[in-house]
């Protein structure tokens, strides 16, 4: 007569245990960096040594020896809650454009030139083909930017996120010689505030844009809006504008102050990060009309505009500031790279107890 074991009366499978069973695929991980392997290539520069594979990308930094002073800027930054938009659309190749134009965005505001990046996408379960779209947007990204994708890592993580789950975030590092870095202490009185158009809402404030839209109206992705000219899903997964070529073509055709990126807290409060204490920047609403995404979140959900103007980016993306004899030069620059531009506002000297940044006016209609 045989015993019967505690696993057996309970139902307790104790054989051998495996990563597999544990829900990690490394043969699908390893899949999908060859299905990557080749966009990764395409976002390359000179300086890069070796390929894909190494345990860590390698620079060539022999290349600053150009430089008197160089240093060396650096930007971490993820796409928030714009991912969620994207799994549910099954469209993965557009959000790798918003992640490094989150990073090199935020280099290229010092004056900064990127030169690399790197990226983590974190999935419940590796979809191989899902990966390598994520790593060509990303890589597609790169090249827009003029940097080099020179590394990354996908991670697998069963029982913390669900199978079609996924987060990314990325890393990026500029250079820029000491005497040109751009900033607070070079503006001065009457310089000029020049807006550049989003693409439309980037990929900040979707927590509030998919609370309004889906959960308050009842939207669903597929809808058709006029006002768009396409779906609504199609709509919220617009990439964001990256800007760090164009950026660097002002610093290069003409004088330029400084740059402010316009992500998360809006306009006024990320512009208000590069006046000086005694300096005011005041902008004119008036010069230009939000795309109908910006009005139609205020409309649906009834949000304020002070909390839209804190949120939303409200059509501008970045802000340059300038003396007013670069201005000419710079908004030729912008048209000619088929950037939209225009004089938003004007630098003049900060009262006692007022606010760093004013909007004044209402929007163009």
């Amino acid at each position: 007569m045989s015993e019967s074991t505690g696993a057996a009366s309970t139902g307790a499978d104790f054989s051998g245990a495996s990563y597999a069973s544990a829900g990690v695929d490394i043969e699908a991980g390893d899949r999908a960096v060859h299905l990557m392997k080749e966009w990764v290539r395409k976002a390359t520069r000179p300086e890069v040594v070796g390929g894909l594979g190494g345990f860590a990308g390698l620079f060539d930094a022999s290349a600053l020896k150009r430089y008197e002073r160089p240093l060396l800027a650096s930007a971490t930054d993820g796409v928030g809650t714009k991912v969620d938009i994207a799994r549910r659309m099954g469209v993965y190749d557009t959000i790798g454009h918003d992640l490094v134009g989150m990073v090199v965005d935020d280099l290229v505001v010092c004056g900064a030139e990127p030169l690399f990046m790197t990226d983590y996408i974190c999935v419940g379960k590796v979809h191989p083909e899902r990966v390598a779209a994520i790593v060509k947007g990303i890589a597609e990204g790169c090249v827009l930017a003029g940097c080099a994708l020179v590394g990354g890592e996908t991670a697998e993580h069963p029982g913390l996120l669900a199978a079609d789950d996924f987060d990314v975030a990325g890393a990026g590092t500029g250079v820029v010689e000491a005497d040109q870095v751009l900033g607070a202490d070079l503006i001065r009185p009457g310089d000029a505030v020049v807006a550049i158009e989003s693409s439309g809402l980037h990929s900040n404030g979707y927590s509030l844009v998919r609370h309004v839209l889906f959960d308050r109206a009842g939207w669903s992705l597929d809808r058709q809006v006029p006002e768009f000219g396409r779906t609504l899903g199609e709509e919220l997964l617009e990439p964001t504008k990256i800007y760090s070529l164009d950026c660097l073509a002002l610093t290069r055709t003409t004088e330029v102050h400084a740059f402010s990126h316009i992500t998360g807290g809006g306009l006024a409060n990320n512009l208000a990060r590069v006046v000086p204490d005694h300096l005011r920047a005041t902008v004119d609403r008036s010069t230009w009309e939000p795309a109908p995404v910006f009005g139609l979140v205020g409309e649906l959900g009834g949000v304020e505009r002070l909390e839209l103007e804190k949120t939303l980016n409200m059509g501008v993306g970045m802000i340059a500031v300038l003396p007013q004899e670069s201005v000419d030069v710079a908004l030729a620059t912008l048209a000619d790279r088929g950037v939209g531009a225009w004089v938003s506002g004007e630098i003049t000297a900060r009262e006692s107890g007022a606010t760093a940044v004013e909007l004044t006016g209402d929007y163009a209609r």
